[in-house]
This record gives structure tokens, sequence and C-alpha cells, in this order.
């Protein structure tokens, strides 16, 4: 044991990972037994007496963090958050707002419970809740060790701080719910903690099946778009609830269908609700609760060490990415490692000009990751609505709508541009092309500008059925900038982190942070805040032709100045 403890204090010190080659016989095929080689007690409290100053070291950077966070949380939000409340208070007291919010319980509880199993499941993925660094897999689980002693106490973890931030979260609904006068905060609280303390098992334990089961990987990017429709039309329902407009077959089937509504029957009681049965509800929702719990416990021991190595990769690449603010990076971590697999059987004719040979490879890549044009249509139906609700509302509060159904359009037409950033990841890349650099980013901006237009014509019918016709020629004039904004972004270059440290420190704090965002955001800055001076002067007095026409006049100009910027940019990129 000393030699493989001189040799363990000398890998415990660094970060690297084994080759592959020698990886691949350390964890999955044990040769020893565990009745005379077991040395799990051994090493791990030879490892605690080593990570015992570098624990300690890493509290205190936790400390730190979680000071800096409850700061800033206070300083800046502490006040919009007594506004909001407030306001909802006023909300309450004259417009009913309780009574609405009571109605969307069933449904909403319904998209909360599918919203989070889909994120435990996309984690799982690239993450997942059974975590290791780099040095516990290329040397810990190589030595006569248990597994389960190394990888259970992970999980435990992982479940810990997802219980403590249900409770947050259980802690904030019942502030909201005494505030709009719905039930007092102790009641409240007590509601909620059911939905707190047994969702996140269940996620957890959902997490913990894909990433012990690889076969399960590929159902999980199968379903993910089914997943994202049933949220779409939940999200209608909790909208038509709120409205008033309720389906009470639906939501007698939702509130006892399965977990998502065994932890709303509680709330629904608690705040006057017809949910006769709680607490059998309850009772169902805490065993399968424990045995979630229990099946996701036992599941932590048997990753594979593939997984474990894979997952710890991945995990150092986003961390690296964002502690340089490199964004970029550390999504594609993410996506290579839990993205969607390209479909090469689909082709399209190749053309005979040269000057669609772009077009055709943006057009093949989407066809290939049907995902690009999914997100693209949820993020466009999602402007389509915020510009709705903001048109209803009107002064400040449409105003804050149109600048969510902008962003939301932004982020539409953006996810069609993907082959422009990838082509903008290495320069090298571009050797394919007839164009010089500048000119072959130009050409990557006619797919989304031209799919973009398409999808703002469809977010426009309903409008236009409503009596605003002008609008499906206003909203598809709005894709050419977020397209050329969507470009310069591609262009931008290496993060400039030097921005951070611009300026003097005041008692409000630096304005390096901001700078930086501003750089950083740029392109949808320009595109967002011009077509908002734009839309919000003339849908004020009504969609008519010189509203399009001013609307194209600053959409001409905002795609132009965009373009020209992404062009230099190009021109840079190839330089450096």
């Amino acid at each position: 044991m000393n030699v493989r403890a001189e040799n363990a204090e000398n890998i415990a010190d660094t970060t690297e990972v084994l080759p592959e080659e020698e990886a691949e016989d350390e964890a999955e095929g044990e040769v020893w037994t565990e009745e005379d080689d077991d040395r799990t007690e051994e090493t791990l409290r030879w490892l605690r007496g080593k990570r015992r100053a570098h624990r300690r070291r890493r509290r205190r950077d936790t400390a730190v963090l979680v000071y800096s966070v409850v700061l800033i949380a206070v300083g800046y939000g502490g006040g919009y958050t007594a506004r909001i409340l407030h306001s909802l208070r006023i909300s309450a007291d004259y417009g009913g707002l309780g009574g609405h919010i009571q109605h969307t319980l069933p449904a909403l509880f319904a998209v909360l419970t599918l919203a989070l199993a889909l994120i435990a499941a996309r984690d799982a993925l690239w993450r997942g809740p059974v975590l290791v660094d780099g040095p516990t897999v290329a040397w810990l689980l190589a030595q006569p060790v248990r597994r389960a002693a190394v990888l259970r106490p992970r999980y435990r973890m992982s479940a810990a701080l997802s219980l403590g931030t249900g409770l947050l979260t259980a802690i904030a609904a019942a502030v909201v719910l005494q505030v709009i006068r719905l039930a007092p905060f102790g009641l409240a609280l007590l509601a909620a903690l059911p939905a707190a303390l047994c969702l996140p098992p269940l996620a957890l334990a959902l997490g913990a099946a894909v990433e012990c089961r690889p076969e399960l990987v590929r159902h999980v990017r199968r379903l993910t778009p089914y997943v994202a429709v049933m949220l779409a039309l939940l999200a209608g329902q909790v909208a038509l609830a709120f409205a008033g407009h309720r389906l009470a077959v639906l939501e007698w089937a939702e509130l006892w269908s399965g977990p998502w509504g065994w932890a709303a029957q509680p709330v629904v009681a608690a705040t006057g609700g017809p949910a006769p049965g709680w607490p059998v509800a309850v009772v169902l929702l805490a065993a399968a609760a424990a045995a979630a719990f229990w099946y996701g416990h036992r599941d932590a021991a048997n990753v594979p060490g593939a997984q474990l190595r894979s997952r710890a990769a991945t995990v150092s690449a986003v961390a690296s990415g964002m502690s340089t603010l490199e964004l970029r990076a550390a999504k594609l971590a993410v996506v290579n490692a839990g993205g969607d697999a390209p479909r090469r059987s689909v082709r399209l004719p190749a053309p005979r000009n040269k000057h669609l040979i772009v077009v055709w490879r943006d057009l093949l890549a989407l066809l290939r990751t049907p995902s690009r044009l999914g997100r693209a249509l949820a993020w466009g139906a999602s402007g389509a609505m915020a510009a709705g609700l903001g048109a209803g509302l009107g002064g400040a509060k449409g105003t804050l709508g149109l600048i969510a159904a902008l962003l939301c359009g932004y982020f539409a037409v953006g996810a069609l541009a993907e082959p422009a950033r990838v082509e903008s990841d290495d320069a090298r890349r571009s050797a394919w092309s007839p164009f010089r650099f500048r000119t072959l980013m130009l050409h990557h901006a006619i797919v989304p500008a031209a799919l973009g237009a398409l999808l703002g014509v469809l977010a426009a019918v309903p409008f236009a059925l409503s009596g605003a016709p002008w609008l499906l020629l206003v909203m598809p004039l709005c894709a050419p900038p977020f397209a050329a904004a969507a470009i310069f972004g591609a262009c931008r270059g290496p993060a400039r982190t030097d921005l951070m440290f611009v300026g003097v420190s005041s008692p409000t704090g630096a304005p390096g942070p901001f700078l930086f965002a501003a750089w950083y955001a740029t392109g949808p800055l320009v595109a967002v805040g011009g077509l908002t001076l734009a839309l919000h002067s003339a849908l004020s007095h009504g969609a008519d032709a010189a509203t399009a026409g001013s609307v194209g006049l600053v959409a001409v100009v905002v795609t132009t100045g965009l373009l020209f910027l992404a062009a230099r940019s190009a021109n840079r990129m190839v330089k450096h």
C-alpha cells in the first residue's frame, strides 16, 4: 500500500485523464476479489487526509461565490422583486389575479413536472447526477475499491442539492400565494412541500437511468421534440385556464394521472380548489419518490466507466469555456456530448451554379439536423404569443411584450444560422468554398433570412385574420436584420475578456462586465433595438402601408450595417 500511496499522491495532484488505451482496462474488468483485496476504507481514508486542504479551499471559494450571488440578488434584484410582489398584490386585490392563477394550477404543475423531467434527461446526456472528476475516474476507480462507495455519495450529493433547490422554490411559491391572497404562508408552504421534496428524486432517478444505460440516449434524443410539443400544448392550456376557459375533464385527468397531479393536489386544496382526495395523492407521491430514490441510488453504482470518463471530459471543457467566457466552446462541448446525430441519408441535388452552393449546404445541414428547425418553430411561436400579449396589454407592458417577441424572433432566426457558426469556429474549414471567407459568411445569411421570413408570415397569420393584414408584410421584414445579427455574432471572434477590466470601480460596481455583455450582444442589441423603435411608434397607431414602409427602411439600414460589420470581422478572423 505504501507504493500505491506514493503513486496515488503524484496522480491526485494532476487533473489529466489517462489515455484511452489505459483507461479502457481500469474499471470495466475488475480482476480483484472483494473478500481478499478490498482496500476501499483504507484508500478513501488516505484520500480524505490528502484532500483536506483542498476541501477547505473549495469551501472558502464556494462561500465567496454564494456571498457574491446573494449580494447581487439582494442588491440588484431585491427592489425589482418587491415591486413585482407589490404589483401582484394590487392585481390580486382589484383584478382577481389570485383566482386566475388558482385555475391554472393543474396544468401548471404538469408543465413544471414535464419540464423538470426533460431537463433531467437532457442533463444526463452530458453530465448526469453521478458526476466524478478526471482523477477519480483515472486512478481511484482503477484501485481495488468498491464502485458503490465512490459513486453513490455523488448521487446523494446531487439529491441533497436538488432538494435544497426544491425547498427554495417552495418558499418562493408560498410567498407568492400569500401575496396574491390565495393561502397563508404557513399553509402554502406545507402544501408545496410534497412537490418540493418528491419531484426532485423522481427527476434524479430518470437522469441516473439515462446515465447508467447508454441505450436510452437515443430514445431521449428522439423523444425530445415530442416532449417540447407537449410542453407547448400544456402551456396553451395554462393560458386558456388563466383566461377563464377551463377543461374540467382534462384537469381531473391531470390531477390523478401521475406525480404531476399528485404534487398539485395539496396546493389546489390549500388555495380553495376542488381536490377532495389530496391525502391519497400525497401518499402516492411519497411512495413514488421513495421508490425512485432507491432505484436511482442502486443505479448510481452501475454507471459504466466509459460514461464517467466522457462526462468528466465534457464537464471539464464546459468549465474551461465558462471560466474564459468562451460560451461558444462550452455550448459545443455540451452539444457534442448530447446533441442530435446528423441524418446522413438525407440528400439534395447539388446545384450547377456556384453561387447556390452555400445555400444548398445550409439547407442540407438543416434537413440533417431537424432539431434546429424545431427550435426555430418553437421560438417563432413564442414570439407570436409574446406579440399578441403585448398588443393586448398596451402601454409599457406592451412595449415589453414587443421586445420579448423580437428577442424570440432573433433566437428563431439564430437557430437557423448554425452553419455559419460552425464555419467560423475554424476558418480553415472554408477551404472547400470558391469564395473569399467574408463572401462565404455573407452567403450564410440567405437561408436564415428566407426561412425566418417564412416563419414571420406564419406567425402573422392569426393577426391578419384578426384584422391586421399588413402584419403579413411587417413581421417577415424583421427576419433579415436578425439573420445579419446572427452572422455578425458568428464572426465576432475570440472573447474580448479585456473589456471586463475597463473602467474605474465604484460603489455600484465596475462597468467592465456591462461592456463585455454589450460587446457580446452587439448584433441582437442593434437589430432588436432598431426594430423596436420602428415598430413601437408605428403599431401604436395601427399597422398600415406607412408602417410597412418605415419598418422596411429600418430593416434595410440595420441589415446593411450589420453585414458590413460582419464582413470586416470576417476579414480580421482570416488575417489572424
